[in-house]
């Protein structure tokens, strides 16, 4: 650890890795979104069905690795860093993305009681690209109620869960079953990351090798169809996330792929953390919530722009513009609360949303 990061409280390739977690986000719901509205498929659609076996267990990985340092802390200030604190932001933003689309909802619904019934309904139904600080917390309270059970129990347990189809249609239940097993990984497995992610930086020729020998695997498992007999056993995920129905989506290949495909982001990240042009994946990593919160907004808008006007006919390059519209405009948006001091609350629970007055209630960016 660099004198930097011992003094932020920091570590680079973490925020590194969180940056690159991000931008597969956002790259997934913007290409899924132009090409539902254009109605074909471009050349980012291959990057993101590439990316799907690992793009959400890197990022649970990634949430878990830091959970070990307060997970005994009291009760009060847990409940209030792991659970208050997305809540505060789920609650937020929400309410802000119906704001958006509730005239829509009402004008197609023929009144406005579809919208506050829509509202009503995420409180338990986690409400689209919000579904992961919903989840989280959960985890974090799973987790603080099973740390006395074996490691290896709670592993095996949640990779077999991981490995059933579960498809019960609430979020909640079959986002757990299929992500849990990262969470627990990063949080119990934190040492054997970091030193994975220490040997990376060491022996980058190894790395790169590996790396290499991973995507050629990761690739041939994801665009080889499925036998048809056994599409059943497929892996479930709620919405359109660029499923092949590749080999990639079987039980325990699901499980392979996610581990190795998470600590193959580890490994880049670790590659990439000292090189000072990766300055902004960095700060983009230490800040994902914020992109993570706001994006939908710039990366609807472009979207909605580009094709109504068709200024850019190719698919795949309008899918390209978007993602980079949903990470850059909260990025700006981000910049203008800051400078301007108004609208904070957008990005950092104030005073008032905290159930543990003791300490200074923790901006978003140090807690995501």
């Amino acid at each position: 650890m660099t004198e930097r990061e011992r003094a932020e409280g920091r570590v680079d390739w973490v925020d590194a890795a969180k940056g690159l977690c991000i931008i597969l986000v956002v790259m997934v719901h913007a290409t899924i979104g132009v090409e539902i509205a254009m109605a074909e498929e471009g050349f980012m659609h291959a990057v993101v069905a590439f990316a799907r076996p690992f793009r959400m267990p890197d990022f649970f990985l990634i949430s878990g690795l830091f959970l070990a340092l307060t997970i005994d802390r009291p009760w009060r200030r847990y409940l209030d860093r792991k659970v208050v604190h997305f809540l505060y932001f789920y609650l937020l933003w929400l309410t802000i993305q119906f704001a958006f689309k509730a005239p829509e909802m009402a004008a197609a619904a023929g009144g406005w009681n579809a919208p506050l019934s829509g509202w009503l309904q995420a409180l338990w139904q986690p409400f689209g690209t919000l579904w992961f600080i919903y989840v989280l917390p959960v985890f974090f309270l799973f987790t603080r109620l099973v740390r006395g059970l074996p490691v290896w129990f709670v592993l095996a347990w949640a990779a077999v869960l991981e490995a059933l189809p579960v498809h019960t249609g609430w979020v909640v239940f079959d986002e757990f079953a299929q992500r849990y097993v990262f969470f627990f990984a990063g949080y119990a497995l934190a040492p054997h990351v970091f030193a994975f992610a220490a040997a990376a930086a060491r022996r980058q020729g190894l790395a790169l090798a590996g790396l290499v020998a991973f995507g050629l695997v990761n690739g041939l498992l994801v665009f080889t169809p499925t036998p048809e007999a056994l599409g059943f056993l497929i892996q479930g995920e709620s919405g359109d996330t660029g499923a092949t129905g590749g080999l990639s989506e079987l039980p325990g290949v699901s499980l392979a792929l996610g581990l190795a495909g998470a600590l193959g982001i580890v490994a880049v990240a670790a590659l990439l953390a000292r090189a000072p042009w990766a300055s902004w994946l960095r700060w983009l990593g230490a800040h994902s919530i914020v992109v993570y919160l706001a994006f939908f907004l710039p990366m609807a808008a472009t979207r909605v722009a580009l094709v109504s006007t068709g200024l850019i006919p190719d698919v795949g390059l309008m899918a390209l513009i978007t993602t980079i519209a949903g990470i850059a405009g909260p990025v700006v948006l981000y910049g203008i609360v800051q400078w301007s001091g108004r609208g904070r609350f957008l990005f950092e629970r104030p005073a008032w949303a905290s159930i543990d007055r003791m300490q200074p209630t923790s901006r978003a960016r140090r807690t995501a």
